[in-house]
């Protein structure tokens, strides 16, 4: 079939499958390097546990079968090396159906993952990269040119995360239609960058224009994709620069950086790289790739329908090997800023003048002279969770228990996800406590007079005095 590959975006897959493989590789090394602590057989969420409860079919996943901490470490890091291999181009090098079994063997490998992952993997980003990487299977190499049916499979995934976002935000807080939701969202994200207090203090005026071209990307330009080049790439082109802009505001992950990565192979380059032989397809591969995409647009009908519900869903799975899904992000904005912080002591009996010491995390506020770090596009994924935990003591139930626990017992494996511990392992606290603090960015003349980036107040105890053998309940 003539139309079946573009040798005009050769160079748009070669970008698109490096670039993914690079996320695919810092996915993996976060996982290694963070699982034991949050899922691993004695970790706050086990494995063992959640698979004992739930089956195969609901989540499958490679641990279903069998579990133990060091056979998901090697596959975490057997992950990480496939990954490398393939940013490092072997895709190219090997024969076409053994290519493809790379890309599958890599994107099984992290579904499992996910799919045992929990709270600590319940976020768009993940399923995002899970159905760009399925996507990536049936890309081909360079023993086929570019199929364009996967082609526009991709711009339909990155018009449902671009959409998805604008929708949800627009049917979602009044301040996004108010245009006011950036007077706040800097300084309440998740997790601040090292501009986001520079963000934060822009004139007003500018965070207005900041939210009218966020609309303009997310609800307008998405359905330029589906035109002619070159407005299709100036589109992809738009949504990238938008995207690096985000990247500059604050740690997402790798959520920018995979939607950035999305947009490239939309981008006009043809054009600009001459000509380039199309190696046609072979007819295994194509009649492959027609199944796909027939199987694809099926499941996409739900997804297509939420975007047209009044009650959108966002960062929504339909199957269980989340091959289409809905996204979306922020479709409210909290007005102040709330986090939690751990301390701990020594003290036979807990007072208020103890010798309480706190715990830091590495991204989360916490030393309010402590400047906000760049840590995406690798993901934190305790500091983000405590993010959620100061929201409401609702969202850390299931785990946040068990992370004073170990802070009790001076866990090696959870001591290694902070920064700063000051108990060491072999001399953990006697009691730990959380408390509740209200954060906002200084001025520019606070930081000037106290070098404090941050200023905070007390709003209340959120864990009391707890010892091993005392467990208690957050408050409400």
């Amino acid at each position: 079939m003539d139309w079946f590959t573009v040798s005009d975006y050769w160079l748009g897959r070669l970008l698109f499958q490096r670039a993914l493989a690079g996320v695919y590789l810092l996915a993996f090394l976060g996982a290694a390097l963070q699982f034991r602590a949050l899922i691993g057989e004695r970790g706050m969420l086990p494995v063992p546990r959640f698979t004992g409860r739930t089956g195969f079919r609901r989540a499958p996943s490679l641990f279903q079968l069998h579990y133990s901490d060091r056979f998901f470490a090697g596959c975490a890091w057997t992950g990480a090396a496939l990954a490398a291999a393939l940013l490092a181009g072997i895709g190219d090098l090997l024969p076409l159906g053994a290519a493809m079994l790379l890309w599958a063997a890599v994107w099984a490998l992290y579904l499992s993952i996910v799919n045992v992952g929990q709270t600590w993997y319940g976020f768009g980003w993940e399923t995002l990269l899970l159905e760009a990487g399925f996507l990536a299977v049936f890309l081909g190499n360079d023993e086929t040119g570019p199929p364009l049916l996967v082609l526009v499979l991709l711009r339909w995934l990155l018009f449902r995360v671009e959409f998805g976002a604008g929708l949800i935000k627009w049917r979602g807080d009044a301040c996004w239609r108010k245009l006011t939701c950036l007077d706040h969202h800097h300084e309440t994200q998740p997790m601040p960058g090292p501009l986001s207090r520079a963000f934060h203090h822009l004139p007003k005026p500018v965070h207005r224009v900041e939210v009218a071209a966020n609309h303009l990307t997310q609800l307008v330009v998405p359905v330029l994709l589906f035109t002619p080049q070159p407005v299709a790439g100036c589109a992809a082109a738009l949504m990238i620069a938008t995207q690096l802009w985000l990247v500059l505001s604050g740690n997402f992950a790798w959520l920018n950086w995979l939607t950035i990565v999305l947009a490239l192979p939309a981008l006009d380059l043809g054009r600009f790289t001459g000509g380039h032989r199309d190696p046609g397809a072979p007819l295994w591969f194509e009649v492959l790739v027609l199944a796909v995409t027939a199987g694809l647009l099926a499941l996409s009908y739900r997804p297509a329908r939420n975007l047209l519900s009044r009650r959108q869903l966002m960062n929504t799975s339909y199957d269980p090997l989340r091959l289409v899904n809905s996204y979306g992000a922020f479709g409210s904005v909290t007005r102040q800023r709330q986090e939690v912080v751990v301390e701990g002591t020594r003290d036979s009996r807990p007072r208020e003048e103890s010798d309480w010491r706190a715990y830091e995390f590495r991204g989360k506020p916490g030393d309010p002279r402590r400047r906000p770090r760049q840590f995406a596009p690798y993901h934190l994924r305790l500091d983000w969770m405590m993010w959620f935990a100061g929201l409401s003591p609702a969202y850390a139930r299931p785990w946040f228990g068990g992370f004073l626990e170990r802070l009790l017992q001076g866990d090696p494996d959870t001591l290694r996800l902070l920064r700063t511990v000051p108990f060491p392992p072999g001399s953990p606290p006697r009691y730990v406590r959380a408390r509740l603090y209200r954060y906002r960015f200084s001025t520019r003349q606070e930081l000037r007079e106290t070098g404090a980036w941050w200023q905070r107040t007390f709003v209340r105890d959120y864990w009391p005095p707890t010892r091993l053998d005392g467990a208690e309940e957050p408050r409400s």
